[in-house]
């Protein structure tokens, strides 16, 4: 995929509709909500989802993070939370993606890939065909309580700009990004979007100061 200039803004973790609001009037194009994972912060109840996602205008992508491995599991939770897009945080061992856009056929689908060795690049070869676009993430899911994001770790971005190389989806990159370091991101990976929790929030609320100075710094790289 080609380099993205200016990539779009996903604001991750959002736990309530004055936070979706504040990201979306700072200028985020999509919002994560996150469901039941195993660890990592953010995670709110598919009630609250569903409440904050009634409210969220048109043109911004609600994305539900899952964790769930079952193609079935995932179609329900999104019936229910009704975003208009799935980001799968780990990988799909029942049914298949088709199995989800046959049954929602307007749903983008969104495959998490934890970035760690060559494999991973292997990995976003085999699944782009498949899904809308991968989002490149810090975590690991051989531990026994599996890290599926949140981590706010920085990985090897290297590895992440050899992915958006070689595959024709959009690329989505997350983990440790922060206004600090955005400018470098886009420059070293040069992602069709970027996706930040951590890197926007002050003792675990989303923080005003922090957002403006993301998208300013992001001003710079044009």
């Amino acid at each position: 995929m080609e380099r993205t200039v200016t990539p779009r803004v996903k604001i991750c973790c959002i736990s309530s509709i004055e936070e979706a609001w504040t990201a979306i009037r700072c200028g985020a194009s999509a919002l994560g909500l996150v469901s039941t994972m195993p660890s990592g912060p953010g995670v709110i109840s598919f009630d609250l989802i569903a409440e904050i996602v009634a409210v969220v205008p048109p043109p911004i992508a609600t994305f539900l993070l899952t964790c769930s491995q079952d193609a079935n599991e995932i179609i329900e939770q999104l019936k229910y939370c009704r975003t208009n897009t799935v980001q799968i945080c780990d990988r799909l061992e029942f049914g298949s993606y088709q199995d989800i856009r046959n049954a929602l056929p307007g749903i983008s689908i969104v495959q998490v890939i934890h970035v760690s060795t060559e494999e991973s690049i292997e990995e976003a070869i085999a699944l782009a065909p498949q899904v809308d676009a991968i989002l490149l993430d810090s975590g690991n899911q051989s531990l026994l309580v599996k890290e599926l994001g949140g981590t706010g770790r920085i990985h090897n971005w290297n590895l992440s700009a050899k992915i958006r190389e070689l595959v024709d989806v959009p690329i989505f990159l997350a983990g440790g990004i922060k206004p600090e370091n955005v400018a470098l991101a886009v420059k070293q990976v040069g992602p069709f979007g970027l996706d930040l929790c951590s890197g926007v929030r002050s003792d675990g609320k989303l923080d005003l100061d922090k957002l403006k100075c993301l998208f300013q710094e992001l001003k710079s790289c044009i």
